[in-house]
């Protein structure tokens, strides 16, 4: 694809060109094109790797931020107050 892109120096008409001969959406492979650019270093943004390791560390978040919420809760229930001196 990336190479079309060079041939025909105009990347609008050859992603719709490609994209009608696969059968797919151009939006869809402008998406993918632009990824592979960034993966390939040659656009800036987040890399594939990038992304996935964001959405872990997201996910990995939202689970502590809930376990935290259980242990206050329960830190309540059994009457312990963090903020009372030891």
């Amino acid at each position: 694809m990336l190479e079309r892109i060079e041939q025909a120096g105009e990347r609008q008409g050859a992603v719709t060109r490609v994209a009608r001969q696969l059968g797919i959406g151009p939006e869809s492979l402008r998406h993918w094109v632009a990824q592979a650019e960034v993966d390939g270093g040659t656009r800036a943004g987040l890399t594939t790797e990038e992304r996935a390791r964001m959405k872990e560390l997201e996910r990995e978040n939202r689970e502590l931020r809930r376990a935290n919420e259980i242990l206050r809760s329960a830190a309540a229930l059994f009457g312990f107050d963090r903020r009372s001196p030891r």
